[in-house]
């Protein structure tokens, strides 16, 4: 695999750098003849560069849609404008929290008649899943309220987005960006027997997630490997360019595509997709497929990516590496050890799941059925489950045997669900490793609880890779040692399980339906609109290179109050920093006397100012999309985050549409700030109003100041109001 860090040309099917062309071109019509950049433009109606767009369809689980449509209901909401598809597969298991999760499905299914939306009942298809069966298609732009709405192998621009994102389409309004660059994912080759998508995907990530080179940018794959590749696996590539940082994604499309739709009763959703001859490209990745490898990413990153044959012949000097990283970003009095797994030189995982979006699909679990066929996973130390991502799956594996095969090795069957994508399911021992075919592998994602003294981990890897070291007994073994090719036989697509428990009240709006809510479901806390000074206090300062969304708000059992607001931020940065919560209540409580002493005993006259609480982190937001990140900040009396970056344009958008400034500091943060310091920004809100990108502040030390700058993007002129209104129900209301 290689970088192209200029811009290419994309010519016969080959990429040519620019610097290899003699003649000149027509730099701006060349970018223009990428297939993302036509996808865009067809849905635009801003300017060439400054993107307004409208999508064809959206989506979100039941961890996102109350919120997203309890804030649409506080800004406006009359009916659904496009289809919109509520899942229920996220908190489908209902033992947490009482009633609260069942609770919200009941809401999602009142919702979907009232304003007229779908509404797929939990157990039926993981997000993703049904957005593949029944929306995605050639051309076509859908935007998620989950961060892997990648549908870019059907030929989809898809964007996870944070919940706001999704309330601006409902209400009829555009998600507004600058035109993202565009990577070229070139691939040759074809892969050997072994290795699977998963480890196409894991290679990717590991090259390009640390440098950030598709960071916020479309990465559009192209090549004639794609040929060599099933439908079934390009998504299993294409689903996790999320863990790159990319915006999203987009393949070339073929016959075989054309099948894939035409199987799903939907070949008229088919366009073939190609870049234009002469297209430019921003940069570009070569992967020659027939050089990959059965890879493993091991905790606690997706990008923490080594080929198994490396791991196998560096043991001690991998997993000393990576132990002392992990460790760092623990609690303390948590340690977290893998050496101790390995038995004469094979490192041994106590449990495997093979599930969701990433790992649930048709062909992935046809493997798992031909290389478990007639043996077993044995009655020690290892456990393994399956979550095939759809009832359709399910359906087809029942009836061609796959699955009396799976079972019969030993391995748990169970129904689609994401839980073990996010550590609500299937939680291994205290200490315990679990190789998964997944999204991701932070830290909590496996389900336990370092703050109660709990720790285990999830290494990925492919479901092929996972089958092998399931008949090994748990030891980590390439698939690649088992010889076996890929699935070729057909898939009979049955989609009689949705048309029997799926509602469609798309167009029909219901305004006689009552929402049917539940105790735990409240209404948004009033926000106050952003004063015309700032003092702000110091309640947490992150000093990780990243910090991800599970650790400004965890995921698991703890998203069972996510339609509470006050509920939900109690649990805000519980994982990272315990004492948040504690201190942001007393800058919320503290009297406008109380702050004006503060101020005058720095010599600062005010009467016109606000007061809330702050976080500094390095670069925070990487991961999930999920907006309780920010809003729990905010329901907490937050006003901004500094950082030196964002990790995600999705995480920063977050505090702007719920009203936080999103400043960053291009110093030293954790030299410079610290916890229960204060920081007054003077005239930030006529700052704001005359489009300045940098302020002047002041850090405060008893009667001592402390001048320091702070920037902020470019807002657009609706980022801009809906700052100055507070939050983004106050602009809409």
């Amino acid at each position: 695999m290689s970088i192209i860090q200029e811009k290419v040309i994309y010519r016969g099917g080959r990429l040519v750098p620019v610097s290899a062309v003699a003649e000149s071109f027509d730099e701006a019509a060349a970018q223009r003849g990428t297939m993302a950049s036509r996808i865009l433009s067809a849905h635009n109606s801003g300017t060439e560069e400054k993107l307004r767009i409208k999508f064809d369809a959206l989506a979100s689980h039941d961890i996102t849609y109350v919120g997203i449509i309890q804030t649409a209901r506080a800004s406006g909401l009359e009916s659904f404008p496009v289809p919109y598809v509520l899942t229920n597969c996220h908190n489908s298991l209902c033992a947490v929290g009482g009633t609260i999760n069942e609770d919200d499905h009941r809401y999602g299914l009142s919702a979907a008649r009232r304003y007229g939306g779908y509404f797929v009942p939990a157990h039926q298809s993981v997000i993703h899943q049904y957005m593949r069966e029944c929306f995605a298609g050639c051309g076509k732009m859908i935007l998620g309220s989950d961060s892997h709405t990648r549908y870019g192998a059907l030929g989809t621009l898809a964007v996870g987005e944070g919940g706001p994102e999704l309330v601006k389409q409902i209400l009829g309004k555009t998600y507004d960006i600058d035109r993202p660059e565009v990577i070229a994912v070139h691939l040759t080759g074809k892969p050997r027997p072994g290795v699977g998508p998963q480890d196409v995907a894991l290679t990717l990530i590991g090259q390009v997630f640390a440098s950030g080179f598709v960071k916020n940018r479309v990465v559009e794959f192209v090549g004639d490997g794609i040929a060599n590749l099933s439908v079934d696996y390009r998504i299993g590539i294409d689903v996790m360019t999320t863990e790159s940082a990319c915006l999203s994604s987009i393949w070339l499309t073929d016959e075989r595509v054309h099948e894939w739709l035409a199987l799903h009763g939907r070949g008229g959703d088919y366009t073939a997709l190609a870049p234009e001859e002469g297209a430019l490209y921003d940069g570009a990745v070569e992967i020659d497929l027939s050089r990959v490898e059965s890879m493993i990413a091991l905790p606690f990153h997706p990008s923490n990516v080594y080929s198994i044959r490396e791991l196998n012949e560096n043991m001690e000097d991998i997993l000393h590496k990576v132990e002392t990283e992990g460790n760092q970003m623990l609690p303390d009095g948590v340690t977290f050890t893998l050496r101790d797994k390995v038995r004469n030189g094979r490192l041994y995982a106590q449990q495997g799941i093979v599930a969701g979006c990433a790992g649930g699909g048709f062909e992935n679990l046809m493997y798992l059925s031909r290389a478990l066929d007639g043996k077993s996973i044995g009655s020690g130390d290892f456990d393994m489950s399956i979550y095939p991502a759809s009832q359709p799956v399910f359906l087809e594996l029942i009836r061609n045997g796959a699955l009396s095969r799976i079972m019969a090795a030993g391995v748990g069957c169970k129904t689609a669900f994401c839980g073990p994508c996010f550590g609500a399911g299937d939680t291994p021992n205290n200490n315990g490793l679990s190789i998964r075919h997944s999204t991701r592998n932070f830290p909590n994602r496996e389900g336990s609880k370092p703050g109660n003294g709990q720790i285990a981990s999830v290494a990925l890897m492919d479901a092929r890779s996972i089958a092998a070291s399931a008949l090994m007994g748990g030891a980590i073994t390439p698939a690649t040692e088992l010889g076996i090719g890929e699935y070729e036989g057909g898939y009979h697509y049955d989609d009689a399980p949705y048309a029997s428990r799926v509602y469609n009240g798309y167009g029909k709006p219901d305004k006689t339906q009552e929402l049917v809510l539940g105790p735990n479901i409240t209404d948004w806390p009033a926000q106050p609109e952003l004063p015309e000074n700032l003092l702000m206090r110091m309640v947490s300062v992150i000093s990780d290179p990243v910090t991800t969304t599970d650790e400004l708000i965890p995921s698991g059992e703890t998203s069972s109050y996510r339609s509470n607001p006050k509920g939900l931020a109690e649990f805000a940065l519980s994982r990272k920093d315990p004492g948040y919560v504690g201190r942001a209540k007393e800058v919320a409580a503290m009297s406008h006397e109380d702050a004006a002493a503060v101020l005058a005993a720095a010599g600062i006259a005010a009467d016109d100012f606000g007061v809330g609480s702050c976080i500094y982190a390095v670069r925070p937001g990487d991961g999930s999309a999920r907006e309780q990140a920010a809003s729990c900040q905010r329901v907490l009396g937050g006003c901004a985050n500094i950082a030196y970056e964002y990790a995600t344009r999705r995480y920063r958008a977050n505090l702007m549409n719920w009203g936080m400034l999103p400043f960053t500091f291009a110093g030293d943060g954790p030299a410079t700030f610290t916890v229960g310091q204060y920081v007054y920004v003077p005239g930030i809100r006529e700052a704001l109003k005359n489009g300045l990108t940098e302020v002047e502040a002041l850090i405060l030390n008893g009667d001592k100041t402390s001048p320091v700058k702070l920037s902020l993007p470019a807002f657009t002129e609706e980022e801009r109001d809906i700052l100055l209104a507070g939050c983004l129900i106050n602009y809409y209301r």
